[in-house]
């Protein structure tokens, strides 16, 4: 999986590496149980800090996506592991709702709205 990082981005590097990460795993560019690199090689290859990424890292383990053993690694883990609860969804509704407003307040309509956010999905 290609990861690409924009360093001149206000988003905090550590933020664009966990959303590649999450967009890989909705493109199932990263399969269940699929190791990912160990943060001091992930670090180097992007040239960015290793603190950087393992902060990503602990993000992703916190909300379930990944996993870390000690001799497996880092690894993805299995989708029904991390599957959406009740109170999750309330979070993500919360978080997507800026996004809706901002959309409305520039003038399009629900019915403009909903076919970007399918274009949105079958990118995946």
């Amino acid at each position: 999986m290609l990861i690409t990082l924009d360093l001149e981005s206000d988003i905090p590097i550590y933020q664009q590496l966990r959303d590649e990460i999450v967009r890989g795993l909705a493109a199932k560019k990263l399969a269940p149980e699929e190791g990912l690199p160990p943060v001091r090689a992930l670090a180097q290859d992007l040239g960015i800090n290793m603190h950087t990424v393992n902060k990503a890292y602990n993000i992703l383990r916190a909300e379930g996506f990944i996993g870390v053993h000690k001799r497996r690694g880092v690894f993805v883990r299995r989708p029904e592991e991390y599957r959406a609860e009740a109170a999750h969804l309330d979070e993500l509704k919360e978080r997507l709702r800026p996004i809706l407003a901002e959309l409305l307040c520039r003038g399009l309509s629900a019915e403009e709205i909903l076919p970007l956010c399918r274009a949105v999905i079958e990118e995946f």
